[in-house]
């Protein structure tokens, strides 16, 4: 009964023989064709316009595909100029247009139309017409199409001649030419993995978030750094503390005031009239800092101690209510001698760099003096009704998770929690214990309360600490430290006390046998799975390789965050799996966008080719794959019962 009910919902859909069979010739056709390419990039951390060129340039492929197309038929200049129109086409034609007289224009214009045509005809080669269709400008739909079939008779050539003509002479050249080449960037990309971290040290998290939500398939595996905003955007205290202080350290308050429209007015005032006197010599800056502009490096310093200061006591307050975060270790506060100057930690008594602390009261250190009170209730409420934060958190939410599996490969931010055995560590959680892909979907439960729970506020409470358990814990798989010594590195000057010990996993990570372990727990095959992560930057410099165990996993935090390039070496990778193979793709700084424009230079990158395989991959070798199949076989079954009379077609 429930199968021919299934089959009844099927047949409204498909009414008779004819619509079901031609369903089934479709999607066995399309298993046939190659798989679609995927790209791997982690670690952001808001560098918008780097991103943003890598997105648009596929990773390097728009250049390869033009170098295949055209080989020695166009000079090189011709042939990065057309690669620059392809990633920024809006701009390109507007420096065209200055420089070229206007019958040099209108030649450039039709040339560039041709050439363009033969990209995307290349790009487009392996998938259904019905697909591309899909990706054009709905504008364009009908004559970009018509373009891009292929005509060899004479009467064809006059025909497309005169679409072409006709685009120059109705002034819409412009419009078509754009058209083409965010056709030819959404082709070269046919999925989008973002492996963690799109938040915090760079300028343009929040454009960021708007180029991947237009992305056509896309998933991002959460980073700290995301969860953090994401708990921000609940209204949680130490979640938003931690997210301005960071602002504040990067010299990136802008993304707060300007990008998401959050008013600091209320922190500055507190902090102009707390830390007056005060230099906060401490609290400098780590970002680009404008050297003219002494006055606004001085008023940042203020707000960068007075939301630190308010952050620790709000992760004290937290601590205190979650014994089961087992972070006692991390209450600091109340181990500082506020007459002596020092602080205990670990029975090592250490020197402050800054003694001078107004709102701390050393019988009750955790508690929030009357004006920081009025501090945070008004952050929290701009954060809780930021109407343009909440648009990307639930983006995160919808797209995004704690993992994925995907093709046989295994997609997480930071790390799986082993013991020093190499084995799943188990942890305590609301009196369960969990551990390996357990804990990873009880945290991701959590968090999804923690934002969404509307009627029972102890749930939403606990699932918003969380969200800072996730950010900060030493069990989060996407933290993987033992502490995070944020106090210690502002205030002590010992090296030692500030480091922080990296999971058991970074010991273990080059071992075939764990590394197994870790992909059967997640229900993939150990024989073809691999694993891919972020999160630790990869000293490439120092000789380190992205690759691990053997070509089994990847950590591609290469470095995009500036803040990392000096460690790295690199300025980050695209991990890029095609259908005929799997490469990783090591690009150097970016310039800038006007310099890509104006002297039409690309990101050098250097390609490894890590495995090539021996027969092209087609769809059929997918998830999507499986997906089809099954579909596939769903529709047999009503063409059975149509065959045998069991239901009745509609003609």
């Amino acid at each position: 009964m429930d199968q021919m009910k299934f089959l009844k919902e099927l047949a409204v859909r498909y009414p008779n023989v004819a619509s079901a069979s031609t369903e089934i010739i479709n999607l066995q056709a399309i298993l046939h064709l190659p798989k679609g390419t995927e790209h791997y990039v982690s670690d952001i951390h808001g560098e918008y316009e780097k991103f943003s060129h890598i997105i648009r340039n596929g990773s390097g492929a728009v250049r390869s595909k033009i170098e295949d197309v055209f080989g020695n038929t166009l000079t090189v200049e011709e042939k990065k100029n057309l690669a620059s129109v392809i990633y920024y086409p809006e701009q390109k034609m507007d420096i065209m247009e200055e420089e070229l007289p206007r019958n040099d224009l209108m030649e450039w214009y039709h040339d560039t139309m041709v050439r363009l045509v033969h990209v995307a005809r290349a790009v487009g080669n392996k998938y259904t017409r019905s697909k591309v269709r899909k990706a054009m400008s709905s504008e364009f739909a009908y004559v970009m199409e018509e373009l891009m079939v292929e005509h060899r008779t004479a009467d064809k050539k006059k025909y497309v001649e005169q679409i072409l003509e006709t685009i120059i002479t109705t002034r819409r050249v412009r419009q078509f030419i754009a058209a083409m080449a965010h056709l030819i960037q959404k082709l070269s990309v046919d999925h989008l993995h973002v492996i963690g971290d799109i938040y915090d040290r760079g300028p343009g998290p929040h454009r960021i978030m708007d180029c991947i939500m237009k992305c056509e398939n896309v998933d991002i595996q959460w980073g700290n750094h995301d969860i953090l905003w994401m708990g921000a955007a609940s209204g949680h205290r130490a979640c938003i503390c931690n997210v301005v202080r960071i602002c504040a350290r990067y010299n990136n308050l802008d993304v707060l005031e300007n990008g998401y429209g959050i008013n600091l007015i209320p922190l500055a005032r507190f902090a102009l009239d707390c830390y007056k006197d005060d230099p906060c010599d401490v609290f400098h800056m780590s970002g680009d800092v404008d050297q003219e502009n002494v006055r606004e490096e001085e008023m940042n310093k203020k707000m960068h101690k007075a939301i630190a200061i308010m952050q620790f006591k709000v992760e004290g307050q937290l601590i205190k209510r979650r014994p089961d975060f087992q972070m006692d270790h991390r209450l600091l506060l109340d181990k500082v001698d506020y007459e002596k100057g020092t602080v205990v930690i670990n029975d090592k008594e250490y020197k402050l760099n800054d003694t001078n602390f107004p709102t701390i009261d050393p019988k009750d250190p955790y508690k929030l003096t009357k004006e920081e009170e009025y501090v945070m209730e008004h952050l929290v409420t701009a954060f809780k009704y930021c109407a343009y934060l909440h648009q990307h958190v639930r983006f995160l939410f919808s797209k995004g998770s704690l993992y994925k599996t995907y093709n046989n490969m295994l997609l997480y931010h930071g790390c799986v929690p082993l013991n020093e055995d190499g084995s799943f560590r188990e942890v305590q959680l609301q009196g369960c214990t969990v551990s390996g892909k357990d804990l990873y979907d009880v945290l991701e439960h959590l968090a999804r309360q923690g934002y969404y729970e509307e009627k029972d506020m102890r749930v939403r409470r606990y699932g918003q600490d969380i969200m800072w358990y996730i950010w900060s814990n030493e069990n989060s798989p996407v933290y993987g430290k033992a502490k995070m010594a944020t106090f210690e590195r502002y205030f002590l000057e010992d090296s030692d006390v500030k480091k922080e010990k990296k999971d058991y996993y970074y010991q273990w990570y080059e071992n075939e046998e764990v590394i197994n372990q870790i992909l059967e727990e997640f229900g993939l095959d150990s024989s073809k799975g691999k694993i891919v992560n972020g999160h630790m930057p990869v000293a490439v410099k120092k000789g380190e390789s992205p690759i691990k165990c053997d070509g089994k996993l990847f950590i591609i935090d290469g470095g995009f965050s500036k803040a990392y390039q000096k460690t790295t070496g690199i300025a980050g990778y695209t991990l890029v799996s095609n259908s005929y193979g799997l490469k990783l793709v090591a690009h150097e700084p970016f310039v800038s966008r006007d310099t890509a424009i104006r002297e039409e230079t690309d990101i050098h990158s250097d390609t490894i080719i890590i495995n090539k395989v021996t027969r092209r991959k087609c769809v059929e070798d997918t998830d999507i794959g499986n997906e089809i199949k099954e579909k596939i076989s769903d529709l047999e079954q009503l063409l059975w019962a149509y065959q045998k009379g069991i239901l009745t077609e509609q003609i």
